[in-house]
């Protein structure tokens, strides 16, 4: 069975609406960003994503950008280990804009796959922020079992809540997510997972900029 991907949820201290979205279906299109746009990974921490398994690369037209992993999956159930029941990466990023320019996060895509017992649960979460803001907003998706199939779904914040990194300073956008299962009363002998995994087996998790000029 393919697999799919999974992350959830844009959050920089602002209100968001989150929509599902089925197997494809893109959002509206979005202006073309400047050129030479570069993100760069200052720090990665967690047990999602271990040295050496992360990637980050922009878009041509510098509209989005894209998070790759290649070892995030939480299990629980049979002969798991009992820590693997949550896998966690937070990321500390720099966004390289030209000068005149600064952005925002308007939407996030995410897909994933779940394979969960009549019982069990998987939940994602994930919260984003900029360095110096003292507000993280946190948005999680569940999952419950019986249940084994991609799935899709896609953040997206009004455009005027959009919050744009201030002009002429440098903040680091930080990413926090997480995977985790619950086993509830499913049959625990039997494995129950949830993966951020694409079809090529590695994640990929896309957040779409908002571009904006600077006085």
């Amino acid at each position: 069975m393919r697999r799919g991907m999974a992350v959830s949820a844009i959050a920089l201290a602002m209100s968001m609406v989150a929509a599902p979205a089925s197997a494809g279906t893109h959002g509206p299109r979005v202006p073309a960003g400047p050129n030479g746009v570069t993100v760069e990974i200052v720090t990665v921490n967690g047990s999602g994503c271990p040295a050496g398994t992360v990637a980050v690369a922009v878009s041509e037209d510098s509209t989005a950008f894209t998070v790759t992993y290649s070892n995030y999956l939480a299990r629980a159930g049979g002969t798991s280990d009992p820590v693997d029941f949550r896998k966690n990466c937070q990321l500390n990023l720099i966004v390289h804009v030209p000068q005149g320019f600064t952005y925002g996060i308007a939407a996030a895509d995410y897909r994933g796959f779940a394979s969960l017992e009549q019982g069990a649960n998987g939940v994602e979460k994930a919260s984003y922020y900029f360095q110096g803001d003292p507000t993280t907003t946190a948005i999680s998706h569940q999952y419950t079992g019986a249940y084994a199939d991609n799935w899709q779904s896609r953040d997206e914040v009004p455009f005027g809540q959009i919050v744009y990194k201030p002009c002429g300073e440098q903040r680091n956008f930080n990413v926090n997510t997480e995977v985790r299962v619950n086993l509830g009363t499913s049959d625990k002998t039997k494995v129950s997972f949830m993966t951020m995994d694409s079809t090529d087996g590695s994640l990929k998790t896309i957040y779409h900029f908002a571009w904006k000029t600077c006085p």
